[in-house]
C-alpha cells in the first residue's frame, strides 16, 4: 500500500509531471487454440481473446478514474504465432493478421502484439511462413505488432536471420510507402527478447508465462526530469552520486504506483498479477522526454560527451528503483530513447548533436536500442542487416535485451523528415554511410556462436 506521504507525491506527479501508467497490457497463450485448420484456429483464437479481453478497457478506465491515473494503452501479448500457428503458409498467416487485428478494434484495444518468431537458432516452417507474411500483414492492419528475435547470448547470432530481416524490413517499408514507411515501426528485431515485456513493438507471451497474465507498463521521464530539477535547485552543490539516489527513489515512487494499478486490474478481471515494467518511455509532448533528463543532468543536448555515462547512471538507477519497490520487475525496465518519440531526441538529430555512431554506443546501456530510427528509403538491405547485426552483437556480448526498430521512409533522404502520428511522433531521417560495404559481410551468413560466459573481462 501507498502511505499518506506517497500518495501526495504521486498526485503532485499527476498534476504537473506527466505521470501515467503507460499500458496494461493482456497475456493470452494462443497454444489451447491449435488446429490444424486455418478457418478453425481463428474461431478458436477470436473466442479465447475475446473472453479474456471482454471487460479490459473498462476495468483499466475504471481502475484509473477510481485513483485518478489514467491508462493510457490497453494492449494484448499472445503466444508468438510461428509457435501458435505453426502449420500454415505465409498466405494464412496473414488472414491470422487481419482476424486478430479485426479483434483488436471490436474490443477497443490498441495493440496486439505476438505476430513474432523466435529463430535465434534456426527456422521452423512456421517462423519462415510468418517472416514471409510479416510485409503484407503489417501492411493491412493497424493493431498488429511484429518482433522477432535473431539473436541470444546462450545461442549467438542467425545472420541468416539478420540478412532475412534487413530484406523484410525493405519490404514493408515499401508496402507502407504512403505512409512513410509505418509498417515498419510495428516492426522490431531483437537480441535475448524478454518473454513478459509489456510495451510495443516487441510485446509477446512467452512459453513460460501463464494462460492469462496482466503485466503493467509505468512510464515517468517528466517525473524523473522535475525530481532532478528540485534537487539541484535545493541542493546547488549536489553530485552525481547523490543525483543518481535522487532517481532511484523517484523511480522508487513511480514503480509502487504502476503495480497499484496492475493488481487492481488483475483482481477485477480475476487474472493473475505478472510484472511491473519501469521503463522510462517517453512520448512526443513536451515535458515528457528521457532527452530532457539528460540536460537536467548538464549536458548542452543528448549526444553530446558523456551521454553514454549518464545513461548508464540513468538506467541503472531505475532498475534499482523499481527492484526496491516490487518483487515482480520485469520486461524491459530501464530508460527508452527512442528517436521519434522524444521531442528532445528527434531534435537533437536534427541538429546533428546525436548521430547514428553514437546512438548506437549508447544502446549498450540502455535498455532497448536502436529505436524507431528513420533512414533514408533507398538504404539496402544489406546496410540495414549490418545494422541490425551490429546491435544484435551488444545484446549478446552484454548479457542484455536490444533490439532495432529501423524505418526507411520512401522516397525522402538524410535531413528530410518523417511523420508517424500518435505516439510515434516524427522523426529527422538519419544519415547512413551506405555504399555496398557490408554485402560480402552478410552474404556469408550462418551463425555466429554464442560468446564465452567464463573468463569475461
Amino acid at each position: 500500500m501507498l502511505t499518506e506521504r506517497e500518495v501526495i507525491a504521486t498526485l503532485e506527479m499527476l498534476r504537473n509531471e506527466n505521470l501515467d501508467v503507460r499500458t496494461v497490457t493482456l497475456g493470452v497463450s494462443l497454444f489451447d487454440c491449435a488446429s490444424h485448420d486455418a478457418d478453425r484456429f481463428i474461431l478458436n483464437v477470436r473466442a479465447k481473446i475475446t473472453r479474456a479481453a471482454a471487460n479490459l478497457v473498462d476495468v483499466c478506465d475504471e481502475v484509473g478514474l477510481k485513483y485518478g491515473i489514467p491508462v493510457v494503452n490497453k494492449r494484448i501479448s499472445i503466444s508468438p504465432i510461428a509457435v501458435a500457428a505453426c502449420g500454415f503458409s505465409a498466405e494464412e498467416m496473414c488472414r491470422i493478421a487481419v482476424a486478430l487485428d479485426d479483434i483488436a478494434g471490436h474490443l477497443r484495444i490498441d495493440f496486439i502484439g505476438g505476430f513474432s518468431a523466435l529463430v535465434e537458432k534456426g527456422f521452423t516452417k512456421g517462423d519462415c511462413a510468418l517472416i514471409e507474411a510479416i510485409p503484407e500483414a503489417l501492411a493491412k492492419t493497424d493493431r498488429i505488432c511484429s518482433s522477432v528475435n535473431v539473436a541470444s547470448t546462450q545461442a549467438g547470432i542467425n545472420m541468416d536471420a539478420v540478412a532475412l530481416m534487413g530484406r523484410t524490413i525493405r519490404r514493408t517499408a515499401e508496402l507502407t510507402a504512403d505512409r512513410d514507411g509505418i509498417g515498419c515501426a510495428k516492426l522490431v528485431v531483437f537480441a535475448n527478447i524478454p518473454q513478459d515485456v509489456p510495451f510495443m513493438a516487441g510485446a509477446y507471451l512467452g512459453v513460460g508465462e501463464p494462460d492469462l497474465v496482466i503485466n503493467v507498463g509505468v512510464s515517468g521521464p517528466g517525473v524523473v526530469k522535475k525530481a532532478i530539477d528540485r534537487a539541484r535547485t535545493n541542493h546547488p552543490d549536489m553530485n552525481l552520486g547523490s543525483l543518481s539516489e535522487v532517481i532511484k527513489r523517484t523511480a522508487f515512487k513511480v514503480t509502487r504506483v504502476g503495480e497499484l494499478i496492475g493488481r487492481a486490474v488483475a483482481d477485477k478481471l480475476a487474472i493473475p498479477f505478472g510484472v511491473a515494467d519501469l521503463s522510462l518511455a517517453p512520448t512526443p509532448n513536451a515535458g515528457d522526454s528521457v532527452g530532457e533528463i539528460f540536460q537536467s543532468l548538464g549536458l548542452k543536448s543528448i549526444g553530446n560527451p558523456g551521454s553514454t555515462a549518464i545513461l548508464a547512471m540513468l538506467n541503472d538507477a531505475v532498475k534499482k528503483g523499481g527492484i526496491f519497490a516490487s518483487s515482480y520487475v520485469g520486461g524491459l525496465s530501464g530508460a527508452f530513447i527512442p528517436v521519434s518519440e522524444d521531442l528532445n531526441i528527434a531534435e537533437a538529430t536534427r541538429n546533428g548533436s546525436l548521430t547514428l555512431d553514437k546512438l548506437e554506443a549508447m544502446t549498450s546501456v540502455c535498455s532497448v536500442g536502436l529505436d524507431m530510427v528513420a533512414i533514408p528509403g533507398d538504404t539496402s538491405a544489406e546496410t540495414i542487416s549490418g545494422i541490425i547485426a551490429d546491435e544484435m552483437a551488444i545484446g549478446v556480448i552484454n548479457s542484455k535485451a536490444t533490439a532495432a526498430r529501423l524505418i526507411p521512409v520512401p522516397g525522402k533522404k538524410a535531413g528530410d523528415k518523417a511523420s508517424f502520428g500518435g505516439l510515434l511522433g516524427e522523426a529527422t531521417i538519419m544519415n547512413i554511410r551506405d555504399d555496398g560495404g557490408s554485402a560480402g559481410f552478410i552474404a556469408l551468413g550462418g551463425r555466429i556462436p554464442a560468446p564465452v560466459q567464463s573468463f569475461k573481462n
